[in-house]
């Protein structure tokens, strides 16, 4: 068999080399410079797929006038990140601040049961008894333990410090969805020639799997958790409950791996029929409790199919992502898992079919 140096003289040997390495320079050079960009592109291609049929709708409505929907679209979603978004993500801040301030300085407290225990019936005084000895052992223990936990207290304070570059990119993301929403029909073209020189007999299959994928993660998943993090936040403002916004980032979190809220929706109940009049406490969880199956609701309206993609995949995609990416990564990471793997089965089982199909 013949070398490439039989091929080519030495110079020209030498030439390709030089070539060769000068492109792979440039590559790798290219995605330093675009690396920061790719959860905002990623982020922003996301919603465009996710609301391109609200966006068509709209732009129907407005007699065909897709620049107005896009700006009037885009407009609303800078309202929801700016406005709700934003004011339970600065209460998460707080809290987390002040845990981490608490932490470093060894001054973590455990809250004492309200005198309103005393007063239920039957387990009241006993329950309040117990509650006390509890808080004053958990306090001893904390003591013990605290200068153990300082390190975690920089690490929560360098997360709370880069959630302001996630709101940024947060920003950047949806503006540049407002951007894309009218050229939807150029990157439907686009994605499917890329997937015909994929693969070009399944290319059509795999661009309508994508976009239900997208749609059905990002609508039917983050979108309904972000829905009901925002109206658990105000509940738990209304409440009144300590560390609302932190609360309600945590049922988000919990209703994007798929858990369900009620973790934390229960405690807060307790807590409000601890604090509260009967009447507010009433209410209060109703309006709760509401907000707790929420998700059962939404999810078959806003899913155009059933989600097969294994709960595993959304917690690693968040997880992942999050450690990747920061804030964005949160939301982007169970997307792009959701999607790897939803392709990986397509392509095998077409493989499959292919292979069983073939004459023996």
């Amino acid at each position: 068999m013949k070398t490439l140096r039989q091929y080519l003289p030495g110079d020209d040997v030498i030439q390709l080399a030089v070539r060769l390495g000068l492109l792979v320079f440039l590559i790798y050079w290219t995605f330093v410079l675009i690396r920061p960009f790719v959860p905002i592109l990623a982020w922003s291609i996301v919603l465009a797929v996710a609301l391109h049929p609200v966006f068509d709708l709209l732009s129907k409505f407005l007699g065909g006038r897709p620049r107005l929907a896009a700006t009037i679209l885009t407009v609303i979603n800078l309202g929801i990140v700016i406005g709700p978004a934003t004011w339970l993500g600065l209460s998460a801040l707080e809290v987390v601040k002040e845990f981490a301030g608490n932490l470093s300085a060894g001054n973590l407290v455990v809250p004492s049961p309200s005198e309103g225990v005393k007063n239920w019936p039957l387990i009241g005084p006993q329950l309040y008894e117990l509650w006390v000895q509890a808080s004053n052992n958990i306090r001893a223990a904390l003591r013990e333990v605290a200068p153990h936990l300082k390190p975690i207290a920089g690490t929560l304070l360098a997360l709370a410090g880069n959630a302001g570059v996630g709101t940024l990119k947060f920003l950047l993301s949806v503006a540049l969805a407002g951007f894309l929403f009218p050229y939807g029909s150029q990157l439907v073209a686009a994605g499917r020639g890329i997937l015909y020189r994929i693969v070009p007999e399944q290319s059509e299959h795999f661009l309508e799997l994508a976009g239900a994928t997208i749609r059905a993660v990002s609508q039917g998943v983050i979108g309904v958790a972000i829905i009901q993090s925002l109206l658990a936040g105000i509940g738990f403002k209304l409440a009144g409950v300590p560390g609302a916004g932190l609360l309600a980032f945590v049922v988000m979190l919990l209703t994007i791996v798929q858990i369900g809220a009620a973790i934390v929706l229960l405690p807060v109940i307790i807590w409000i029929w601890i604090d509260k009049d009967f009447t507010t406490a009433v209410l209060l969880t109703l309006f709760l409790v509401i907000v707790g199956i929420l998700d059962n609701i939404l999810k078959p309206l806003v899913m155009g199919r059933g989600l097969t993609t294994p709960t595993l995949v959304i917690f690693i995609g968040v997880i992942g992502g999050t450690l990747a990416h920061g804030i964005v990564g949160l939301f982007i990471g169970p997307i792009i898992l959701s999607l790897a793997w939803e392709l990986t089965v397509a392509w095998i089982h077409s493989d499959r079919t292919s292979a069983t199909s073939l004459p023996e």
